[in-house]
């Protein structure tokens, strides 16, 4: 009996100082599953880190499960870490999604069980959403402006009638056709030819085959555009193996790390910053405030924007 009663003063005694937690107060707090494209990416690798960062701050509010493919084109892999966060029973998955259009009926799944979804980085394709009578919000920048601000500034560089080729990221993905449309509004108002858009699957190897074929068709090119700076590491590759370092310009997307020392040394002239390390925050902290409000999928906001800036050898 003095045992049990011990038991009883000991229990009583960590439930008041918050030490025991009940399972009905473990419930309580959300779990977000962020579902993201390549981690071989720098690029989703800060966004992992960034968003760990903020659950780390915010440990009592809410707990968070990451998940990313091992390759850009990897759409099956992406679908079954929608599927194991439905089994999961999650409250919120925010996705980076592999695909604009293959990615949405998992997605429509997942909130027919009642889990809020949340696009970042590469917008869901609008006619499929439509299709399945689905509201997903889409909180990132805008990438054709983003591409444009690069394109722009490389025009600086060049003159009317000279040739450019574009590396274009993973063709069915609406971040890809965006970014590609914003090198090419640039390109048109500079009067410079677009010889051609190749995919580079967002990759270095796949981005430096791309680029090195196109050096060999075309060896009058003055500049490639590539649609993220991991192509634009293989493009850099390319140029340098062609011997054409200084004499044709390479401009990326992203900001990552890895390209800091090309901007620095004149390999790379521009990229763009769409801050990685918020976008997955600027998810999950729409999914919290949904989750909190009670806010049903289809009464969530169509969008929301977040920043994307110029970097050139002289940004901060």
């Amino acid at each position: 009996m003095s045992f049990t009663r011990r038991s009883l003063h000991i229990a009583a005694a960590l439930a008041v100082t918050g030490l025991l937690a009940s399972p009905a107060m473990a419930q309580d707090k959300p779990k977000v599953a962020l579902v993201m494209k390549s981690l071989a990416n720098e690029f989703f690798r800060t966004m992992e880190d960034g968003a760990k960062a903020h659950q780390k701050a915010h440990a009592g509010e809410y707990t968070l499960v990451t998940n990313g493919i091992k390759n850009e084109t990897d759409t099956a892999a992406q679908i079954k870490m929608v599927e194991q966060a439905v089994a999961q029973k999650v409250s919120a998955i925010v996705i980076a999604p592999a695909d604009s259009k293959a990615l949405v009926p998992a997605i429509k799944a997942a909130v027919d069980k009642g889990i809020l979804v949340v696009n970042i980085d590469n917008r869901l394709d609008t006619d499929a959403l439509k299709e399945k009578s689905l509201n997903v919000p889409f909180v990132g920048p805008d990438n054709r402006m983003g591409a444009k601000l690069v394109g722009d500034f490389l025009a600086k560089s060049l003159k009317a009638g000279d040739k450019v080729g574009i590396v274009e990221g993973v063709s069915t993905t609406f971040n890809a056709q965006q970014r590609t449309l914003g090198f090419q509004d640039a390109m048109k108002a500079a009067n410079i030819t677009v010889v051609g858009v190749q995919s580079g699957q967002w990759e270095i190897e796949k981005g430096n085959t791309v680029a090195a074929g196109m050096l060999r068709e075309h060896p009058d090119l003055t500049a490639l555009l590539a649609g993220n700076d991991s192509m634009a590491l293989g493009v850099v590759a390319a140029v340098k193996a062609a011997g054409k370092t200084g004499k044709v310009q390479v401009v990326g997307y992203d900001n990552i790390t890895a390209v800091k020392p090309m901007l620095a040394d004149g390999r790379m002239l521009a990229t763009a910053d769409q801050y990685a390390a918020k976008q997955a925050v600027f998810g999950i902290e729409l999914a919290l405030k949904a989750l909190a409000a009670k806010t049903p999928q289809a009464q969530l906001p169509a969008e929301a924007k977040t920043e994307v800036v110029l970097v050139t050898k002289g940004s901060k």
